[in-house]
């Protein structure tokens, strides 16, 4: 029973269970995602957003309790292929504001913080909550092959499925692979799609 409630749970959140639930190796894409508008997929998240958050903050995690207070650093919520094709958006906390500004090289401070929260969409109109993924900027040290980032991954219950610093770090290892992709020049980070990006700001 545990393992079909967390399986229905890892749906939910888009990821998609490995041998080991516990470590997924990615985000299951949507057979068939939404095409939405800007302002339809404003719209769609809307709807779910206030609902969504509360639940986060349940985590007990303190960044998911005030994310949405933070910067929302894109226009409007985006498709994200590597997030399975759902509408994601970006938040950052003060130290974080840098993003986009950065020099190849440059790493973002200690104590920045991205949030990015996502909900599911198809083409029948059906919107679903999402996970909500925190990356940490760590002291050097911390862990140098993910450039000293903390990886937490807060599923649409509220509960905490996998944290670098804490409870399942093994959750997180998709996490710091698929990042590490960006290279480090990039402190490990990706850029929005054009266009979608608040001036001068851009997040991953």
């Amino acid at each position: 029973m545990r393992s079909l409630l967390l399986l229905s749970v890892l749906l939910l959140a888009g990821l998609a269970a490995a041998n080991d639930s516990f470590a997924p190796d990615r985000h299951f894409s949507l057979i068939d995602p939404a095409r939405l508008d800007p302002a339809a997929a404003e719209r769609a998240y809307a709807r779910v957003v206030d609902d969504m958050a509360a639940r986060f903050a349940t985590s007990g995690e303190p960044a998911a309790k005030v994310y949405r207070r933070w910067l929302r650093t894109n226009r409007r919520p985006y498709l994200s292929a590597t997030h399975g094709s759902r509408y994601v958006n970006n938040y950052v906390n003060r130290p974080a504001r840098v993003y986009g500004t950065l020099e190849p090289g440059e790493a973002m401070p200690v104590g920045s913080i991205i949030a990015k929260d996502a909900v599911s969409v198809d083409s029948s109109g059906a919107v679903l909550p999402g996970a909500l993924a925190l990356m940490e900027k760590m002291e050097a040290g911390y862990d140098s092959v993910a450039r000293d980032w903390r990886y937490v991954l807060i599923l649409p219950d509220g509960s905490i499925f996998a944290d670098s610093s804490g409870a399942n770090p093994a959750g997180t290892g998709y996490c710091v692979d698929c990042h590490a992709t960006a290279g480090d020049d990039a402190d490990h980070l990706f850029l929005m799609p054009p266009g979608v990006a608040r001036s001068p700001h851009a997040a991953p």
